[in-house]
This record gives C-alpha cells, sequence and structure tokens, in this order.
C-alpha cells in the first residue's frame, strides 16, 4: 500500500466520521452517540497527523 493510500485512507475515515456526527447532531440523535463520535474523529485526526507526518519524513530519509 502506497503513502498516498495511507493519507487518503486516514483522511477520509475523519471525514466519515465528522460527516456522520454532524448528521447525528442536526437531526436531533443521540448526545450520548454524537460525543463518542466527536471523540474518535479527534483521536482519527491525531492517527491521520501521525500518518503525515510520517510520510514527510520517509519522503525527506529517501
Amino acid at each position: 500500500m502506497s503513502s498516498n493510500t495511507l493519507v487518503l485512507l486516514a483522511c477520509l475515515a475523519v471525514a466519515f466520521v465528522l460527516f456522520f456526527g454532524l448528521a447525528n447532531m442536526m437531526r436531533g440523535g443521540s448526545a450520548n452517540l454524537s460525543q463518542k463520535l466527536m471523540r474518535l474523529r479527534v483521536l482519527l485526526q491525531f492517527v491521520a497527523i501521525v500518518i503525515i507526518m510520517g510520510v514527510v519524513w520517509w519522503r525527506s530519509a529517501c
């Protein structure tokens, strides 16, 4: 799997959870579910940043 694919998947995961959480809040869904989704979003953002920084480091080392 290429590094571009990893970055794309990480960003798409963040976007999916963000939009799913916002849709849940807008339709008046469970506040507990919205809170869990927003916490998951923050975790996924951290993972995405780590992946992006790893790719930048890897490409600069070559």
